[in-house]
């Protein structure tokens, strides 16, 4: 983040870089993370990747720290999170396609997502939703001022979508982001049309980088990588049901590319440890995680559909809660070492 934050005591103010997750609803679990980083003001922010809803969560921190700093950040990120559950600004189309994307009940058993599942098996958002409504469009829009943003100097963004025709992930930059690339980097190809951005179509970033950490690596100086991660590397169930199969295939796919990348980072680390690789020429990342899998781990892959605000309150408490305990036991350790055992992160 431009300029100092407040010290919160004895302890100067340690500058990393965010990886922030996609996962539906339970961004709001990230918000959290952020609000209680922010609140609590030892940390100062050199860039954010992010994919889907952490790509969201990236672009309300930044346009509100550029807007008010720390507290201005907490407000939009809020202010963001409050929209999503908002249903009172949506026409009836618009409503209908939310209700698509974010049951406004308990999601596992609601007729909503029984009408998905339908659907989904027989038909594409071509067809059920032919006119491309999105209502994130909107909200975006209202919340984020993107001349401004892009504008801007200080927080660095890196914002994660997957191009259909290649199959790999593109990064965009701040310098040019619009509401189309935020949508583009939340494109699920079974509720929306591919984003198209100058001819090229995407779908949701988190297929092929969720996030995608190799931007920190060469844009920024910071060695410290805090990942947040939402989507759980482990669940100790079989899922039988098809829409448990599918939500578990989604999980894996979508956690795949962030374990290669950790694997390939351990990797050099031994490099460092073995003096092949060294300063002034290449920097070692500490990479360190943020994640809810013991608290969290009671909600379903469904839930990621549940825009309750009630819910997005509960996980926001968890992720303030799990965040402060974490900031208490590693910050000592950033810009020093690693606080995530690499090793056993992508076994």
């Amino acid at each position: 983040m431009a300029g100092k934050g407040k010290s919160n005591g004895t302890n100067a103010p340690k500058t990393v870089s965010l990886a922030l997750q996609g996962g539906g609803s339970h961004g709001a679990f990230t918000w959290g993370v952020l609000d209680s980083i922010l609140e609590d003001g030892r940390i100062e922010i050199e860039a954010i990747t992010g994919t889907s809803a952490g790509a969201m969560n990236a672009v309300a921190l930044a346009h509100g720290y550029l807007e008010g700093g720390r507290d201005g950040a907490r407000a939009t990120l809020e202010k963001f999170w409050s929209a999503v559950c908002d249903e009172s600004g949506l026409n009836t189309a618009q409503r209908d396609i939310f209700d698509k994307m974010f049951a406004s009940w308990t999601f596992d058993s609601s007729p909503v997502q029984a009408w998905m599942n339908f659907w989904s098996s027989f038909s594409s958002p071509y067809q059920f939703n032919p006119l491309n409504i999105n209502p994130l469009r909107d909200h975006l829009t209202s919340i984020v001022d993107f001349d401004k943003l892009r504008a801007s100097d200080g927080i660095k963004l890196f914002i994660g979508a997957t191009n259909v025709h290649t199959g790999r992930i593109a990064i965009f930059d701040k310098k040019i982001l619009t509401p189309d690339h935020l949508l583009a980097s939340a494109c699920l190809p079974t509720l929306f049309q591919a984003v198209e951005i100058d001819g090229v179509p995407y779908w949701d970033g988190g297929y092929m980088g969720n996030p995608a950490l190799f931007p920190l690596f060469y844009n920024t100086q910071s060695p410290d990588i805090i990942i947040v991660q939402i989507n759980p590397i482990e669940r100790m169930v079989t899922p039988k049901t098809s829409r448990d199969i599918q939500n578990r295939l989604n999980e894996i796919t979508f956690n795949g590319a962030l374990l290669g990348e950790l694997r390939a980072v351990y990797f050099v680390n031994r490099l460092f440890d073995e003096g092949v690789l060294g300063p002034p020429r290449y920097k070692r990342p500490f990479i360190h995680r943020i994640d809810g899998a013991d608290e969290t781990a009671i909600f379903s892959a469904a839930s990621k559909m549940d825009a309750r605000w009630s819910f997005l309150v509960q996980l926001r408490d968890i992720g303030r809660k799990v965040a402060k305990t974490w900031l208490d036991e590693h910050f000592d350790k950033i810009g020093k070492e690693g606080t995530l055992d690499l090793r056993l992160a992508y076994q």
